[in-house]
């Protein structure tokens, strides 16, 4: 697996201030515009008539320069641009961002680069731009199979669209990705399981599968609150439907390697392990969230939630951050648990115990007699029993 974290194989543990090493140094770029706001989409994203380009290229090197201040010298394993809607941004933005990234930091040798795409005709012709600009890596947000679906999670695209832009990506890009969303009104396991054989079919070396949640402040949780969205499964077939995709996907080569993600051997996420790993990614744009070490003091950054505010800050004082704070060891242990517990590798019991976690009461051993974790020397994990309730896990060990 990539940008292994090093206590997979290296018991030396590393200092407070070199912690984030075990996860790597991340780039995160928030693009917060779409062509239209999905039903089902919590994001910090915003549908506008226009964007001035060349102004947000210029922001987010503004950013991006100050960021490399504070971390000199840091080796660059990753870039992604999360949105929204990536894919609306120019070639020539990308390009842009990409240069003063290289400029600031030295990138790795295998720097992973990933852009967000809806798979439109007039999206799908800028893929060759990005690869031009240095996008080695695609996340394609294809969400079904099927039009009459793609047409009730209010999609503008068409099947037939997904997948011809499937096919221009995967001759542009050496890795593709692509999402898919299940637990969808009135969708059966056989088709479910259809739809996703065809899916592991198209050759894309990564997939992430996610369960439809409704989700408060969305058209979708508006709906359902007034009982106007029905034949949503219920908690029996929602669990019906993850066994089908845990098993489908294991026959076909691609296990699970975090809940909802699952790769080739080799094809991870690269950036998204920064994450669950507990690295550290420098965050930019409207809303974005980041993690920092500086010095032996873990931070976490936010930004302003609204683009235009966003922007203007940038402009007049150099910097979109709204919020900047420390995060106490206890709090990162948790963090750590929250995330690291989604993955298969699990995490590391070294690492927690540095930060001064240690099992509430018989939490640890209970859950182990019960098949629901286990540990292997160094690394606590969640077994293939665990995974279904590892929100159950989470608030047992977290305290």
């Amino acid at each position: 697996m990539p940008a292994a974290d090093r206590s997979l194989s290296d018991p030396v543990r590393l200092s407070d201030a070199q912690d984030w090493r075990h996860g790597g140094f991340g780039l995160y770029v928030h693009w917060p515009f779409c062509a239209a706001k999905c039903p089902y989409c919590d994001f910090n994203s915003h549908v506008t008539a226009s964007v001035d380009q060349s102004r947000w290229a210029t922001a987010y090197n503004t950013e991006i320069a100050r960021l490399a201040a504070e971390l000199p010298g840091r080796v660059l394993g990753s870039i992604f641009f999360g949105g929204g809607t990536p894919s609306l941004m120019a070639p020539e933005t990308v390009a842009a961002v990409i240069e003063a990234a290289r400029a600031a930091w030295p990138l790795a040798n295998d720097c992973e680069i990933t852009l967000e795409a809806n798979p439109t005709s007039v999206e799908a012709g800028r893929f060759r731009g990005y690869a031009d600009a240095g996008v080695d890596r695609l996340s394609m947000g294809i969400q079904s199979l099927n039009d009459p679906d793609l047409r009730r999670l209010g999609r503008l695209h068409s099947a037939a669209e997904a997948r011809a832009a499937f096919d221009i990506a995967r001759a542009a890009f050496p890795r593709i990705s692509f999402d898919l969303i299940y637990a969808r009104q009135d969708q059966t396991r056989a088709a479910w399981r259809a739809e996703l054989r065809e899916a592991l079919a198209m050759a894309a070396d990564h997939l992430s599968l996610y369960q439809l949640t409704i989700e408060p402040g969305t058209a979708f949780g508006a709906r359902h609150a007034c009982g106007g969205l029905r034949g949503l499964p219920d908690e029996d077939l929602g669990t019906d439907l993850w066994e089908d995709t845990q098993e489908v996907c294991v026959a076909a080569g691609m296990p699970a390697y975090e809940v909802s993600n699952h790769a080739r051997p080799g094809a991870e996420s690269r950036h998204n392990l920064v994450y669950w790993r507990q690295g550290d990614w420098a965050a930019i744009g409207p809303g974005a969230h980041g993690r920092l070490t500086l010095g032996a003091t873990r931070i976490a950054t936010e930004a302003h939630r609204a683009p235009g505010q966003w922007l203007a800050a940038v402009e007049r004082t150099g910097s979109g951050e709204s919020l900047r704070e420390e995060i106490p060891a206890p709090e990162r242990a948790v963090e750590y648990l929250l995330m690291g517990l989604r993955l298969s590798e699990g995490v590391s019991l070294g690492r927690l115990a540095a930060m001064g976690w240690a099992p509430p009461g018989p939490a640890l051993a209970d859950l182990t007699d019960l098949g629901l974790v286990r540990t292997d020397g160094d690394r606590l994990a969640a077994t293939a029993a665990g995974r279904p309730v590892l929100n159950g896990i989470l608030r047992a060990l977290a305290g």
